[in-house]
């Protein structure tokens, strides 16, 4: 009686359908993240963070000593960081775009490095007590920053960084005494200009 051999399996087993489309739509969502831009930038709140500038404009400009003029923009800054992140997150959450989507990512990657410049500078002009020239370095690195970050965002954000720059680049040229001009004119008016364009815009 002859013997029955064994069915050999092959190695090359079909590939699941379902696996397949799996992979497929993860593929697809991974390229449409790369090629997505960060919308959550915040129009309603770059406009209140230019209302809060303008005002303390006004207050440092009324300061009698230098280190209390400083004081006053670092506090400026730390509320508008506050209330831009803030509006960051309810913008994005409105949009059901999470902080922590590829595009955000990219956005905070770009955005980071300048303002970290901008802090260390700002700590070696107060140690040498250079007060005259962080006006200038504000707006530059800000801009930068501004710029780096917009490269994965809208266009108009963009441009609103190349404006900063400008404005930073002026600020050597003039003389002193107009640090607060400057300061209410590009945190103050740029941010509410620009933030009224992407506030009709991009959705708020």
């Amino acid at each position: 009686m002859a013997k029955v051999q064994p069915i050999r399996r092959e190695n090359n087993e079909p590939t699941n359908i379902g696996e397949r489309a799996i992979d497929n739509l993860q593929f697809i969502r991974e390229t449409m993240e790369r090629s997505a831009v960060f919308t959550s930038v915040p129009g309603y709140g770059g406009m209140l963070m230019g209302a809060t500038a303008i005002g303390a404009a006004f207050i440092a400009n009324n300061q009698d000593y230098l280190r209390n003029w400083v004081i006053v923009w670092v506090v400026e800054a730390v509320l508008a960081f506050s209330i831009g992140l803030l509006a960051m997150w309810q913008k994005s959450k409105i949009a059901k775009t999470p902080l922590t989507s590829a595009p955000a990512k990219k956005f905070a990657s770009g955005f980071a490095p300048p303002l970290f410049c901008g802090i260390a500078i700002t700590l070696g002009l107060w140690r040498f007590e250079l007060y005259e020239a962080m006006v200038a370095v504000w707006l530059l690195c800000y801009g930068a920053a501004v710029v780096c970050g917009g490269a994965f965002s809208v266009k108009i954000v963009s441009i609103m960084g190349w404006c900063f720059m400008l404005l930073g680049a002026i600020a050597f040229l003039l003389p002193k005494g107009f640090g607060d001009e400057m300061m209410a004119l590009s945190f103050g008016v740029l941010h509410i200009v620009f933030g009224l364009i992407i506030a009709r815009k991009y959705g708020g």
